[in-house]
C-alpha cells in the first residue's frame, strides 16, 4: 500500500466526496496513472459520450445496480475534466458546484424565492425556461436580445 499525503486509500472502505477529489488529483499527479495524466478535455469527449450512453442504457433496463456504477463512471468524467481545468487555472470542481447551486436556486424562484408555485410539472418547466431566457437576454444585452 502506498501513502499519499499521509493517507492510505483502500477499496471497500467508506469514502467521501473530498476523498474522491483527492483520488482524482492523485491519478493525474506525476506518481499517478499515465493514462489519466495523458487525458485532455478533447481526449475525454469520447469517454464522456460513452459513459452517458451507458447511463441511459441502465435507465432503460431499469438496472439500479448498473445505474449506480455507470453514474460513478460519468462522475469520473466530470471530475477528470475539472482536474484538468484546475491544472490550467481555469476552474475547479468547487467552481462547478458553486455555478450549479447558484443556477438551481435562481431557476427555482418558486422554491427558493417568493414566486407563486407552479400547479404542475409543465408550468414548472415553463418557469425554468422563462428564467433561462431572461438570463440569456441579460448576458447578450439589449441589442442582441432584440435581434
Amino acid at each position: 500500500m502506498r501513502e499519499y499525503n499521509g493517507k492510505t486509500y483502500m477499496e471497500n472502505q467508506p469514502h467521501t466526496m473530498e476523498e474522491l477529489l483527492e483520488i482524482t488529483t492523485i491519478l493525474r499527479s506525476p506518481g499517478g496513472c499515465s493514462w489519466d495524466r495523458a487525458q485532455t478535455h478533447e481526449s475525454l469527449k469520447k469517454c464522456l459520450e460513452e459513459e452517458a450512453g451507458e447511463v441511459l442504457q441502465a435507465v432503460e433496463r431499469k438496472d439500479d445496480e448498473n445505474l449506480c456504477e455507470e453514474l460513478g463512471d460519468l462522475l469520473l468524467q466530470v471530475l477528470l475534466n475539472c482536474e484538468i481545468a484546475k491544472e490550467r487555472g481555469a476552474f475547479s470542481f468547487q467552481d462547478v458546484v458553486q455555478v450549479l447551486a447558484d443556477k438551481l436556486i435562481r431557476r427555482h424562484p418558486h422554491v427558493f424565492g417568493d414566486t407563486k408555485r407552479p400547479e404542475n410539472p409543465e408550468e414548472a418547466l415553463a418557469l425554468w425556461k422563462d428564467v433561462k431566457r431572461r438570463e440569456k437576454e441579460r448576458e447578450e444585452g439589449p441589442q442582441k436580445a432584440e435581434g
